[in-house]
C-alpha cells in the first residue's frame, strides 16, 4: 500500500491539520499488514476515518479500495479541506465531511472504521482554554480517553454486522481496559501491532463483533 503524497501542503496548512507522524505511519502499517483481509474478505462497501487530519490514511485505502465508498470526518474544516486536497492529489476518491465523530453516521452501515484519536493524557482545562484547534487532534483528557470512549459507546450502532475497527492506542490509554469495555459492548479485540517510538508506546487495535 503506498504512502500518498503531501507535497501539496504547507507548513501554513500544518499550522490547522496535524501532520503525519510516526503514529499515522504505525496505523498504515497495520493497515498494511491486514490488507489482504481487507481486500479478498472483508471488501467494505463503507469505509469511513474519523479525524483524517491530512487524509494520507483514507487516500491510501481509497486508492487500494476502488469499489469501496471512502469517507472521512472530521470537525476541523482546516482538514476536510487539506483531506480533500491529498485524495485529488494522489487519484483517489474520498468524500469529506466536517462533523464531530459520527453524528452524520446512519446506523450499522460502516464495514470499515478508522480512528487514530487524539490520544494523549492531558487535563480537561488544557483542551478547554486551547488557542489553537489543532489542540483536539491530539489532546485526549483523562487517560487520553475522553474521545474514545465516547466512540467506543456508540460502536454497537455504527459497525455493520461485520464491520471492523482500527483504533490507534497510546499505552497510557490502557488498551486492556479499552479490550475490557469493548467485550462487555459484544466485540472481540486483538493488538493488531505495537511500536515504540521517542517518548511513547503505540498500539492498533483491531477490533470486530464477537460471532
Amino acid at each position: 500500500m503506498e504512502t500518498p503524497y503531501t507535497d501539496h501542503l504547507s507548513d501554513t496548512d500544518y499550522e490547522n491539520v496535524y501532520e503525519p507522524s510516526q503514529d499515522s505511519f504505525l496505523l498504515l502499517d497495520a493497515l498494511e499488514i491486514d490488507l489482504e483481509f481487507i481486500e479478498q474478505e472483508l471488501k467494505p462497501n463503507l469505509c469511513l476515518e474519523i479525524g483524517p487530519g491530512s487524509g494520507i490514511i483514507i487516500t491510501a485505502l481509497a486508492k487500494r479500495l476502488s469499489s469501496t465508498l471512502c469517507l472521512a470526518i472530521d470537525i476541523n474544516r482546516f482538514a476536510t479541506c487539506a483531506t480533500k486536497l491529498t485524495a485529488q492529489r494522489n487519484g483517489a476518491e474520498v468524500e469529506c465531511i466536517c462533523g464531530n465523530l459520527v453524528d452524520n453516521v446512519r446506523c450499522n452501515l460502516i464495514d470499515l472504521l478508522l480512528f487514530n484519536p487524539p490520544y494523549v493524557v492531558t487535563t480537561d482545562e488544557e483542551i478547554r482554554d486551547a488557542k489553537s484547534s489543532l489542540v483536539h487532534s491530539w489532546a485526549g483528557g483523562k487517560h487520553g480517553r475522553r474521545v474514545i470512549d465516547i466512540l467506543l459507546a456508540k460502536l454497537p450502532e455504527i459497525l455493520s454486522p461485520r464491520g471492523v475497527l482500527y483504533l490507534l492506542l497510546l499505552k497510557e490509554n490502557k488498551p486492556d481496559e479499552v479490550i475490557h469495555a469493548l467485550t462487555k459492548l459484544g466485540f472481540k479485540s486483538e493488538k493488531l501491532i505495537e511500536r515504540r517510538i521517542p517518548g511513547e508506546y503505540l498500539y492498533v487495535l483491531k477490533v470486530r463483533h464477537r460471532l
